[in-house]
């Protein structure tokens, strides 16, 4: 019974824990960002390049012109669709910026919390300041 105890108390760490909650919490966010880039991004995108769909961009590498993809994976050409990729590559870059501002609305309130429960740094009193500068003229001057 020890290696399930064991294992127990490893499943009950605290750090386990969060991290079970933070993978939970980033499929959902993963969700809302796909929609975010699918719903709005990307239809905003197919107007500002004329109606480009950017996954039907592809390069049939058999030399052949296929009217589309769906055409070019019937006839069993390779190919390379590039357009994923960059469609991608958005994707990837609005997450980025998404978590960015996660962050940075995390970091902001993180100061304004320190900042409110940390006490002002208190300094040398005056006696201290006057005290010292003696000392350092008595060395200078034997």
């Amino acid at each position: 019974m020890s290696f399930f105890s064991d294992f127990k108390t490893f499943l009950m760490q605290k750090d386990i824990v969060m991290l079970a909650t933070a993978v939970v919490i980033g499929g959902a966010f993963n969700k809302i960002v796909t929609s975010v880039v699918n719903d709005v991004i990307m239809p905003i995108i197919g107007v500002i390049t004329g109606g480009i769909d950017f996954t039907q961009k592809f390069i049939a590498l058999d030399g052949q012109r296929y009217a589309n993809l769906e055409a070019a994976k019937e006839a069993e050409a390779a190919v390379i669709t590039y357009g994923n990729l960059i469609q991608a590559i958005i994707y990837f870059i609005i997450i980025g910026f998404f978590i960015f501002l996660v962050l940075r609305s995390y970091e902001k309130t993180k100061k304004k919390e320190n900042v409110e429960d940390a006490p002002a740094p208190k300094g040398p009193t005056q006696e201290e300041i006057l005290l010292e500068i003696r000392d350092e003229l008595r060395k200078q001057n034997p």
